[in-house]
């Protein structure tokens, strides 16, 4: 299952000597006990550590630097509690190359009217302090994220734990490697990309192997591995013979048992955490993975049909993001143009994570009218119903461009018995027809990544990060 490092987030405060050591003393405790009480919240997904009240240039310097260098901090979190002359920051902030959160926040939530005097000013400052530290990010145009607002509120311990969620994943990114097992789909231009930017930007690796090395791999499953993983396949979905006889569905099954297990063992002997296949590229291939993918995907690695390396490692990018909850793979299959019921029905030949599933989902065995191969067996299920985003990468000559937006998901109004595959429906919640035009004039493809747990937000976040171009409908 998706194995992410136990990361955490070191968290400093901004002051100057000017108020003197006992005020920095009391600076320093206060920091203490925000950390302290945002990681006893149970909100946050990683820990938020205190290591100090930082005064000089000097001091910020050799902390940025501290940060860059140890593997396991994901990020920082910076609060100005007195004025810090933002000019101490300027060499710190140029040279950190980690995600960071300016908590624009203050130790108390109200004005202690009957109480305030010069000592009190004096020490709580962020009103100014803060302010003054955003003006020097901006110029140096870090990018950084702010969140504003009471760090005791249930609302901004949620916001930061999301954007902890995004830090971690641009830290991941930067070890996300794509197995291309055999080349795109010929003549698509979407799934084309320059995989060198992509890794100079956001840390993509994209290898390429041809069919029979990974046949290879899937010919050394053994008999006993198949066996144990059929029993799991048993207990966790529903088996489903249909008009098939035993013996050719159980074969159909177990043949993508074997292509499920020979492509993890290839993918975790080469570090690769992501993968794409190509019905195109199937030599020595009995099936095209199908049931083989879905459970791969199920696992954590981020999956691209049709050779989509950028929608892979997005993919895998987005799983570390969500914790592996309700996201996948997805494209746009087929449209209800009808006033009153446009929606986009979701779908793919065969890989849809079970992940979105409203139902148990059912191994089932089909012929599949594409590749040229022999009957093979997926997950069927219907996706469910919420508030989710759809979201593609496209590249252009002048970059990457992420383009998102909202959806309503919806359970599709009916079966589709000839059409035994993993379904979802969706429309944008700016309405079909602008939602599909907006999307088409942004240049977004059909390979998506459809999310019920991530939000907006977070993925503008992680674009803003890798410096990506971003088209987020409204």
């Amino acid at each position: 299952m998706l194995s992410v490092p136990d990361y955490e987030f070191w968290f400093v405060t901004g002051s100057q000597h000017l108020y003197g050591e006992e005020q920095l003393k009391s600076v320093a405790k206060d920091a203490q006990d925000i950390a302290d009480k945002l990681n006893a919240s149970g909100k946050l997904p990683y820990k938020v550590v205190f290591k100090d009240v930082m005064t000089t240039a000097e001091s910020i310097t050799n902390f940025m630097k501290e940060v860059n260098y140890n593997d396991k901090v994901a990020g920082v979190i910076t609060w100005m509690h007195t004025f810090s002359p933002a000019k101490n920051w300027i060499r710190g902030t140029e040279l950190l190359q980690k995600p960071l959160l300016h908590l624009a926040t203050q130790y108390l939530n109200n004005i202690p009217y009957a109480d305030i005097d010069f000592d009190y000013m004096n020490l709580n400052q962020s009103a100014h302090g803060d302010r003054e530290y955003a003006y020097i990010n901006a110029r140096l145009q870090k990018h950084n994220k702010i969140v504003y607002g009471y760090w005791g509120d249930e609302d901004v311990q949620e916001q930061i734990a999301r954007w902890e969620d995004v830090a971690v994943s641009y830290n991941e990114s930067f070890k996300v490697k794509v197995a291309r097992f055999g080349d795109t789909m010929r003549n698509v231009a979407v799934t084309e990309g320059d995989k060198v930017e992509a890794q100079i930007k956001m840390g993509w690796t994209v290898d390429y192997y041809g069919i029979g090395d990974l046949v290879e791999e899937i010919n050394k499953v053994s008999d006993a591995d198949i066996d144990k993983e059929y029993a799991d396949l048993e207990s966790r979905y529903e088996m489903v013979q249909g008009d098939n006889d035993a013996d050719t569905y159980k074969h159909s099954v177990r043949v993508q048992l074997a292509q499920y297990l020979g492509i993890k063992r290839f993918l975790e002997r080469g570090g690769y955490t992501a993968f794409t296949t190509n019905f195109e590229d199937l030599w020595g291939m009995e099936q095209l993975p199908g049931l083989a993918s879905q459970l791969l995907i199920r696992d954590g690695y981020g999956f691209g049909a049709e050779g989509d390396w950028k929608t892979a490692a997005l993919g895998r990018v987005m799983k570390i993001m969500s914790h592996n909850k309700q996201t996948a793979f997805m494209e746009d299959y087929t449209l209800d143009l009808r006033h009153g019921h446009e929606a986009i029905l979701g779908s793919h030949m065969l890989e849809v994570d079970p992940s979105i599933a409203s139902d148990k989902p059912r191994v089932e065995v089909h012929p599949l009218d594409i590749g040229g191969k022999a009957d093979p067996a997926r997950l069927v299920f219907t996706g469910s119903e919420g508030d989710a985003i759809d979201v593609t990468v496209a590249d252009f000559r002048d970059g990457f461009k992420m383009i998102s937006y909202a959806v309503d998901a919806n359970k599709p109004e009916a079966e589709t018995p000839k059409l035994p595959v993993a379904k979802q429906l969706w429309t944008p919640k700016m309405g079909l027809k602008k939602g599909a035009l907006e999307w088409m004039q942004a240049g977004g493809g059909h390979h998506t990544m459809l999310s019920f747990s991530l939000t907006e937000e977070q993925m503008e976040d992680y674009a803003t990060m890798v410096g990506m171009t971003k088209a987020f409908l409204k």
